[in-house]
């Protein structure tokens, strides 16, 4: 059974899921943004065939209080049947005057949304990314345009909808706090949208055109230039970002961070799925 449900783990999952449609979340100890939307994508993905999955709540109230604060349940309901059916949180739980949420797991479907989660973001921005990341006024500025490009292009390239979650934790391995964004959609990905222009032959090749040498589908001048911006941004601040579509992934990683750069034969999601993280100055 899964204890974390994380980037490092979702490959777990969908294995996982291939055996059984059902999603056993009673032993996870720690979800992140990108465990909670990967898994409202999972659900998104089997109420297209018409069925709610099944799904096993953590028995951890604090699992259960995180998930809640982040609006999880909000839209979940909308695709999974849950075991307890009913879902109890003490009241005095629901809401923290202080907290490290940048943005709770939010719905991208059309452009008002992403005017939404910008002006939601730099509410908070400040306040966190300030005094926890030491970010200067060009670099909040950076964070809200990267945050905005990678949502606009759910919006214009993956003829679908999507999700961002963003959160601040303290890595207590580095000493210091890091931004995770999580931002998903289950559309045509990354090889299908740049198909009318490049005849790539795989996945991976397919995001490295895109991220590495900023590849659009539309061939219009000065397209194309949203990915590669947010991977300067990116690499400004010694972050790390990932990049999944269909079988493969890529990956940008500093000395600080973990994973492997290039991925390829996993197990197909449609859409893209998109981590960043960005540490502490």
């Amino acid at each position: 059974m899964m204890t974390q449900i994380t980037e490092e783990t979702f490959e777990q999952v969908l294995h996982l899921l291939k055996k059984t449609p059902v999603i056993k979340l009673q032993e996870v100890s720690f979800i992140d943004p990108y465990g909670m939307v990967g898994l409202l994508e999972i659900g998104r993905i089997y109420k297209q065939k018409l069925t709610r999955t099944p799904l096993y709540l953590p028995e951890s109230e604090e699992v259960l209080k995180y998930l809640e604060r982040m609006d999880f349940f909000k839209i979940a309901r909308r695709y999974f049947e849950f075991d307890p059916f009913k879902l109890l949180i003490p009241e005095k739980y629901l809401r923290s005057s202080y907290s490290d949420v940048l943005l709770e797991i939010t719905p991208i479907e059309d452009p008002d949304d992403i005017h939404f989660i910008v002006g939601k973001v730099k509410d908070r921005a400040h306040s966190i990314l300030t005094r926890h990341l030491k970010y200067d006024e060009r670099g909040i500025n950076g964070f809200i345009v990267s945050l905005s490009e990678v949502c606009q292009n759910i919006i214009e390239h993956s003829e679908s909808k999507g999700f961002v979650g963003i959160q601040k934790y303290h890595f207590q391995n580095m000493g210091k706090n890091v931004v995770k964004i999580a931002v998903m959609d289950t559309g045509i990905g990354f090889r299908k949208s740049l198909s009318e222009r490049f005849s790539h032959k795989s996945d991976l090749d397919s995001i490295e055109e895109a991220l590495i040498h900023g590849a659009s589908r539309y061939a219009d001048k000065g397209r194309g230039h949203g990915l590669a911006a947010v991977k300067r941004f990116v690499n400004q601040w010694n972050g790390k970002i990932s990049i999944r579509s269909g079988t493969a992934k890529l990956s940008i990683i500093p000395e600080w961070a973990w994973g492997k750069e290039r991925e390829h034969n996993l197990t197909h999601f449609p859409g893209a799925q998109i981590n960043i993280l960005l540490p502490e100055i």
